[in-house]
């Protein structure tokens, strides 16, 4: 593990693997960066790949008060950290911060974004005052409720899924990142869809989704695509219920790459 700095004195974790150009991964909700370790592991021989913890999560820590600017300057502290420029991608939240990063003209070379969990549909999107109630629970030291209501209000899971993930044994691991989670309802909250300056990114873009993911997220990325001036899209047949599948994701990963030049 290895650590930088964001601009507002953020520490930021991350480890780095592999040899050849850079490629940067951005985590969802409750991920740290071990989830896409596995990719990274797989891309070994073709990238040099960083993988980190977002603030406020795993071995990063968190500065307030929060925005969603402050994140854009993470990942480009992790962009500095790899060279000054680097191929992206984003899992589901993280999607959402990438192209809200290229948005802002961080040096992004490629987009690959995984899910990113747009609502075009308004009937769908998550209570405008979600974030406030979340952090107001944080606040109150009730880690349980803020990751249950996120996965209720936010992510849109059954009643009985959330019940049943609260006693798994991993539960207290995604307790321990309550406060990030609060960060991701502001996230996918305020930009529930692409700003006009999303919506305009012309970086080079795969939206990636998994062929039996949530129809939500399947729209989401039929929609993206749709939008975005170069964006394709790649399905990866196997994928399923909103996860990374690590040897298929690195295989269109590396295929993308080797076969287009940004």
């Amino acid at each position: 593990m290895d650590t930088t700095t964001s601009t507002d004195g953020t520490t930021l974790a991350y480890d780095r693997v592999g040899r050849g150009p850079a490629l940067i991964f951005v985590p969802g909700v409750s991920n740290l960066r071990d989830t896409c370790a596995p990719i990274a592991a797989q891309l070994a021989d073709t990238f040099t790949s960083y993988t980190y913890d977002r603030r406020a999560r795993g071995d990063s820590s968190d500065t307030g008060p929060y925005a969603v600017e402050r994140e854009v300057e993470d990942l480009q502290a992790i962009l500095e950290v790899a060279g000054g420029r680097a191929t992206v991608f984003g899992y589901s939240s993280g999607g959402v911060l990438a192209l809200r990063a290229a948005a802002e003209r961080l040096p992004i070379d490629r987009l690959f974004l995984y899910e990113p969990p747009f609502r075009f549909d308004t009937d769908d999107a998550s209570p405008a005052d979600l974030p406030d109630r979340l952090q107001q629970m944080m606040d109150e030291g009730r880690t349980a409720d803020v990751v249950s209501t996120f996965q209720l209000e936010g992510v849109g899971l059954p009643p009985e899924v959330v019940a049943s993930i609260r006693q798994a044994p991993f539960f207290p691991q995604l307790q321990a990142m309550a406060q990030s989670v609060v960060y991701d309802a502001v996230i996918t909250g305020t930009l529930s869809v692409p700003t006009p300056a999303m919506a305009a990114v012309r970086t080079p873009t795969v939206v990636m989704r998994g062929g039996r993911t949530w129809p939500s997220l399947a729209t989401a990325a039929d929609e993206l695509v749709r939008m975005l001036p170069h964006a394709k899209l790649h399905t990866l047949a196997d994928a399923a219920d909103h996860g990374l599948e690590p040897i298929s994701t690195a295989q269109a990963i590396r295929e993308t790459t080797l076969t287009e030049q940004p």
